[in-house]
């Protein structure tokens, strides 16, 4: 008998741990319990035995170090790092049990945990035995679990947003109930249907079954993209939203007219703000405005309302090659989409989702930030302007558009050039030209860059590309086009020939419209000069009056038919009892009949003189 050596006496199986003399330090493998101090001649009826013996009888899998994960190593090693002061000492009860005192204290553990780990780590002798087993995934569930899981899935992950309670009781009704609605004697308490409730529960689970796909991914999705060098690694993605202000105007006169549309565009890249547009429409209207403006030289533009900058400090005539935009029917419409003929891309994004443009709708917040807090009691909205009993922000409007406009263009432009951009990824490139933290010095420097994205585009080509299609005719009446005809000069062919043909309109003067051939746009103007400098709706409205005067005729019109009618039979019936018509001599007759009818007209005008 030796230290360590495993003895086997019927179904009870002992490690020696120490020797002295006739006293032996053993411990029970089966039972674990604490080791104890026996006399020799005790283990006389005890034999050798093997560690496989001890793994067959206590039912434990020994499995090598390299066999386990990392997350059971790190287990294992902390656990024998607990007892491996003990171990020195385990023959010494007073010391044994100081120890396990001091460490049970020091790793915030039970004693009893001390104990058992050093137990089974002594049965064994093997590091190995202090891993966790790894959990089965695969494990079937129980009844009571199955019900709690149809529970949950049922009445607490839905967008009913039920209460855990609310779940728990729902499952006793229909799962725990018999006919009559009355409880059976064994069911699952709440704290088990809690227990299993956060067991099983999953996070983004959560979030979706009860707040909706969307609101997960604007309000709770994790934020871990690259940022702006993922989304627009270089000049020229633009962003583009409106939104209303948060401010009452008034005209000319001092009529409240309401609050304007601001419509923008802000560069993904380096936050510039491209353009703008301030208007009473949103819509269609309000990009074309937009797009004018990014294309504008702003230096000419700021000079219309009195403002001096500098070219550095808003330099943007190009339009950025790719317009990320929302699902906003102005976006999706047919008429924007037709900028992808100068070879802008337009990347729409899926609603509800501001997150994924959130350069554009901060901007609106910094813009009305800036003007806010200076323009309190002259028409500001507050917050609380919808809550009952709030203040009439109407009654404090006194800004006219024109004033206001000027406030913005100052805000934009702070925003562009004086605003420091916080956080921006800064490559070493840029640190080595000192680029500075402004939004225009970034655009101004990206736009040098290989792979800056920008389009030169005229005002007119733009204004002709954005404008709205239909689908005109030629015919002999010239090209008919929203029921009006057109005329241009070198068509003779085509208007002989005929055929339907794409035509862009301005609804806001039918005076011309334009031809699709080749790329290319020509002129057509109106053939009907009554129409000439009126818009569509004018015309549509003159033609309908038009046609309403002649729709009050018609009946006067079918009586005068029928009147007519009347008199020509009557005075045909008054010849028709005549005898048989000669037919000989008419030169004669008609010689005749002519010196009887001639009339002297000039005689006649004198004597009536």
């Amino acid at each position: 008998m030796k230290k360590y050596d495993l003895l086997r006496s019927g179904d009870s199986i002992i490690r020696v741990l120490e020797v002295q003399g006739d006293r032996v330090l053993v411990i029970d493998c089966i039972k674990r319990t604490m080791p104890v101090w026996v006399e020799v001649v005790a283990l006389d009826s005890y034999s050798e035995c093997t560690i496989g013996e001890l793994s067959e009888v206590t039912e434990v899998v020994l499995v090598g170090v390299d066999d386990l994960d990392a997350e059971q190593r790190k287990t294992m090693y902390e656990r024998y790092t607990m007892i491996a002061p003990i171990l020195a000492f385990v023959a010494d009860d007073k010391m044994r049990s100081r120890l396990i005192c001091a460490v049970a204290e020091g790793h915030g553990v039970s004693k009893q945990t001390v104990r058992s780990y050093l137990c089974l780590y002594l049965a064994y002798m093997d590091v190995a035995t202090l891993a966790p087993k790894r959990r089965e995934d695969e494990r079937v569930l129980t009844q009571d679990e199955k019900n709690m899981r149809w529970a949950l899935n049922k009445f607490f992950y839905t967008t009913k947003k039920h209460s855990l309670m609310t779940a728990y009781t729902m499952m006793l009704k229909e799962k725990y109930c018999d006919g009559l609605g009355v409880l059976a004697e064994e069911y699952p308490s709440f704290y088990q249907f809690r227990y299993f409730y956060r067991k099983t529960r999953s996070l983004q689970n959560f979030y979706i079954s009860r707040d909706g796909l969307k609101n997960y991914q604007r309000n709770n999705r994790p934020l871990v993209g690259e940022g702006v060098q993922e989304f627009a690694p270089a000049v020229g993605t633009g962003m583009l939203d409106a939104t209303v202000c948060d401010i009452y105007l008034i005209n000319d006169t001092g009529s409240l007219v309401g609050r304007p549309i601001l419509t923008a565009c802000v560069d993904a890249y380096s936050g510039l703000c491209c353009g703008y547009s301030l208007s009473w429409e949103g819509g269609v209207y309000s990009l074309r405005g937009l797009m004018l403006n990014i294309i504008a030289d702003k230096v000419e533009w700021c000079n219309r309302f009195g403002i001096s900058i500098q070219r550095e400090d808003w330099d943007c005539d190009s339009l950025p090659a790719t317009f990320i935009t929302d699902m906003g029917s102005e976006y999706t419409s047919e008429n924007f989409e037709q900028i992808a003929e100068l070879g802008v891309t337009v990347v729409n994004l899926p609603s509800y989702r501001p997150e994924l443009k959130g350069l554009i709708e901060k901007f609106f917040d910094l813009v009305q930030e800036s003007y806010k807090k200076h323009l309190k009691g002259k028409g500001v909205i507050e917050p609380d302007y919808q809550e009952r009993g709030a203040h009439d922000y109407r009654k404090d409007a006194c800004l006219t558009m024109t004033d206001f406009e000027k406030i913005v263009l100052h805000c934009i432009i702070y925003y562009n050039s004086q605003r420091i951009v916080e956080n921006f990824p800064y490559t070493e490139d840029m640190i080595a030209a000192q680029v500075k933290p402004y939004a225009s010095q970034i655009w101004n420097w990206g736009k040098s860059q290989i792979g800056a994205n920008l389009i030169e585009i005229g005002k007119r080509e733009l204004m002709l590309t954005l404008l709205p299609r239909t689908t005109g005719k030629f015919s002999r009446y010239g090209l008919k086009v929203n029921k009006l005809r057109y005329h241009c000069e070198g068509y003779t062919e085509q208007y002989l020939s005929g055929g339907d043909v794409v035509v862009a309109y301005n609804p806001e003067d039918v005076t011309c419209v334009w031809l699709l051939e080749d790329g290319g746009y020509t002129e057509f103007t109106i053939i009907e000069s009554r129409y000439q400098g009126k818009d569509f709706t004018a015309v549509q409205e003159l033609q309908e009056s038009q046609r309403t005067i002649a729709r009050g005729a018609v009946r006067d019109n079918l009586q005068a038919q029928i009147n007519l009618a009347q008199h020509i039979e009557a005075i045909a019936g008054s010849g028709a009892s005549r005898g048989d018509v000669r037919m000989k001599n008419i030169r004669s007759t008609r010689r005749q009949e002519q010196a009887k009818h001639h009339r002297d007209y000039m005689k006649e005008g004198t004597i009536h003189e």
